[in-house]
């Protein structure tokens, strides 16, 4: 084959839902697949530690109807990793039963569907630790210990390309994967029909956020990518966007820590010597990538434990006076928790928007706050009860702050709503960590069923 063609509708599929229009004309281009990464770890840890999705149902359903009724009357594979944002075994098997649904509502003809799950069990890991094969941290994170493991909820392993190749192998007309790299959906594809390694993942590297390698700014917007064996081309299907060679260059830099490097299962994509150029008012061609292989097969995981039980709470702040005391006003509610429920065994945690609630620390104008304020106070507790109690005290004794220039007895502070909002429980990463493997299908289970 010289070249191969890959659509990607939706950077993360579900999050929103993919714009049909240009889906529509990537479709008429005549792919020879269809795929989107369904998963990410910017939503944070609560639907992996809780088993839950970050987003509707409904979406997810549209999108996996709009690629699937096409990629069966194409009769092209269709391809989603990730499934359900965090592809534990519980989000696969909701894809799957998704894709049989729509099979039978629209009664299609039979198809082969393939299947992967990327749960890891903790027993698993302890074994590798008790061995002595480090889980070694990502991020400056230390190795893993025990009791790190002991408080993590439910872990997943990030998949590479192996998976994928094998169900495609097997002649599976529609996959899908759980957690895994986002660029392995799209090289898999690519390696599977003998492209070379280097293109084949710089394709998934550009692919993976579908409109976001294109110009203007568009989300959900299906781009086209086209590999040979020497380059890979991209272009964008909605007539506003053009995959242009500065957008497509700052892609490749997305959300990296080294510009110029993307680490998968087996290897390292090395993007140093890509040269970019022009081919066309909407398409960009890359040359020059290449792919070291690993001298050890290592496979990232994602864990998530449980803190506690949530509640939220909401106060503005209108008064010049309390808002140029607003740290000690929040000391004071602080202090009030602290008689009510001592020292430990709870959080409370204050984003004061309007001075510095998205950056923290990290704002440079945080000592220029603006005329008004909105603290978002949560409460963190064992107990619903608690959290409850927690978070209200921590809400309901900003009113009551004692400031030394206050003389009335109103208050400085107003609320949004009198009572506190339960919210997800809290958790927080327990793994971004590296294990080795012996063989790259060893924690993948791959499963297959004649479907329509």
């Amino acid at each position: 084959m010289a070249s191969l063609k890959i659509i990607c509708p939706n950077g993360h599929l579900g999050f929103a839902p993919l714009k049909t229009a240009s889906f529509h004309l990537g479709v008429a281009a005549k792919p020879d697949f269809i795929a989107a990464d369904s998963g990410s770890d910017d939503i944070g840890p609560v639907p992996l530690g809780n088993d839950s999705c970050a987003s509707p149902r409904a979406w997810q359903e549209h999108d996996l109807q709009e690629m699937l009724l096409e990629a069966r009357r194409l009769g092209v594979p269709m391809m989603i990793g990730s499934a359900g944002d965090t592809g534990t075994n519980s989000r696969v098997d909701m894809y799957v039963e998704i894709i049989r649904d729509i099979a039978a509502r629209h009664n299609l003809p039979a198809f082969k569907l393939g299947w992967f799950y990327s749960e890891v069990d903790k027993e698993y890991v302890r074994e590798k630790i008790r061995g002595g094969s480090a889980v070694t941290g990502l991020d400056a994170r230390p190795e893993l210990t025990e009791d790190e493991l002991d408080a993590t909820q439910r872990i997943v392993a990030m998949a590479g390309v192996h998976p994928f190749i094998k169900l495609l192998e097997e002649g599976c007309d529609v996959i899908i994967g759980g957690r895994c790299s986002d660029s392995a959906i799209f090289a898999a594809a690519a390696l599977s029909r003998g492209f070379p390694e280097a293109q084949s993942y710089y394709l998934g590297k550009v692919l993976e956020c579908a409109s976001f390698c294109a110009e203007p700014y568009g989300a959900k917007e299906t781009v086209m990518g086209e590999i040979t064996p020497d380059h890979v081309e991209v272009t964008a299907m909605a007539p506003e966007q053009r995959c242009t060679v500065a957008s497509v260059a700052g892609h490749a830099m997305y959300e990296r820590s080294n510009p110029f490097h993307e680490f998968v299962a087996g290897g390292k994509l090395d993007m140093t010597a890509c040269h970019y150029d022009q081919v066309a008012d909407k398409t960009t061609r890359v040359t020059g990538m290449e792919f070291e292989p690993a001298a050890e097969f290592r496979v990232k995981l994602e864990g998530s434990g449980k803190v506690g039980e949530r509640f939220v709470g909401m106060a503005g702040i209108r008064d010049p006076y309390t808002i140029a005391n607003v740290d000690e006003v929040i000391a004071w509610a602080r202090a009030q928790a602290e008689e009510r429920f001592g020292t430990e065994g709870w959080e409370l945690h204050y984003s004061v928007f309007g001075r510095n609630g998205v950056m923290g620390d990290l704002e440079p104008l945080k000592d220029q706050p603006g005329h008004e304020l909105c603290v978002v106070v949560q409460g963190i507790a064992p107990t619903k009860e608690m959290a409850e109690e927690v978070t209200m005290t921590g809400t309901r004794q900003l009113f009551y702050a004692r400031l030394p220039d206050v003389k009335g007895t109103a208050g400085g502070v107003s609320f949004v709503l009198d009572e506190v909002l339960q919210a997800s429980p809290a958790y927080r990463w327990t793994l971004n960590h590296t294990m080795a493997v012996d063989d790259p299908l060893e924690l993948f289970p791959t499963h297959s069923a004649l479907v329509g």
